[in-house]
C-alpha cells in the first residue's frame, strides 16, 4: 500500500506547479518519492520470483524523474503531478517489453505495460511474430484472467493505424492487430486501491496476467 501523504502530495503539486513551491516542500517530494520506492522494491522483490528477468532490478533503476522536459513543449509547468515506474529487463531506459506502474491521484492510476512506441524496425519485429504465431498471440490476449484485468490492448488515440500496414494482407486473420503502433494493456487503480493493504496482491496479478504477453513480445524484440 502507499501512504496516503504521497497521494496529497502529488494533489497540492498539480494546484502549485512551480519551483518555488516545489522547493519549500521538497521534504514532503522526498518522502512520497521514498514511499513510491518502497512499494516498488516490494513489488519488483514479489513478482520477480515469477519473472527472473526482473528479478534483479531496484526500485531507482525503474523511476521517472519528477521533473518535465519543457524544452518544446507550450506547457512550461516544471513538474510532472504523478510518479511512474517503468519495471522492463534493463530498466526504464531499456527497449524491451516490460510492466508500468503509474500513480496519479485523483482516480487516474494505472498498471500494466506493453511495448510503447517501439522503433520501426523493432515494431516490424513484433508485427511479424503477430502474423506467424497468431494462434498463440490469441491466446494470450483471449484469456479469461487477461480480458478479466486488462479488458483487450488500449486502443486509445494514437495506437493504431487506420489500415492495414504495407506488406500485409487486408484479409490477414490478424490484420486488426497488425495495425497496432504500441501494443500496450492497462487497468485502472483507484485512490482507494492505493491506500489498501491489498494493492502489492492486486499488482502482482495483474503484472503475472501480463507476463505471458511481455515473454511474446520480448521473444520478437530480442530475435
Amino acid at each position: 500500500m502507499l501512504q496516503t501523504a504521497t497521494l496529497q502530495f502529488l494533489k497540492d503539486l498539480e494546484k502549485h506547479n512551480n519551483k518555488p513551491w516545489f522547493d519549500e516542500n521538497r521534504n514532503r517530494y522526498e518522502a512520497a518519492k521514498t514511499d513510491f520506492l518502497a512499494f516498488t522494491d516490494t513489488l519488483i522483490d514479489s513478482f520477480g520470483k515469477k519473472d527472473a528477468s526482473i528479478a534483479g532490478l531496484t526500485a531507482r533503476e525503474c523511476i521517472f524523474r519528477i521533473n518535465r522536459d519543457i524544452r518544446f513543449s507550450k506547457d512550461k509547468t516544471p513538474y510532472k503531478n504523478n510518479l511512474g515506474v517503468s519495471i522492463n529487463k534493463g530498466g526504464r531506459k531499456s527497449m524491451l517489453a516490460g510492466y508500468y506502474f503509474h500513480l496519479q491521484p485523483g482516480n487516474k492510476s494505472f498498471m500494466g505495460g506493453g511495448v510503447w512506441q517501439p522503433m520501426p524496425a523493432d515494431l516490424q519485429k513484433v508485427r511479424q511474430e503477430v502474423d506467424y504465431n497468431f494462434t498463440d498471440f490469441k491466446k494470450i490476449v483471449n484469456s479469461k484472467s487477461f480480458k478479466t484485468i486488462y479488458g483487450s490492448l488500449s486502443t486509445s488515440e494514437g495506437m493504431a493505424l487506420s489500415r492495414v500496414p504495407k506488406g500485409y494482407d487486408t484479409d490477414n486473420p490478424a490484420a486488426e492487430f497488425l495495425k497496432f503502433k504500441s501494443y500496450v494493456a492497462m487497468t485502472p487503480i483507484s485512490d482507494k486501491q492505493l491506500t489498501d493493504k491489498g494493492l502489492l496482491k492486486q499488482a502482482v496479478q495483474a503484472f503475472e496476467t501480463l507476463q505471458p504477453l511481455i515473454d511474446f513480445l520480448n521473444e520478437a524484440l530480442e530475435a
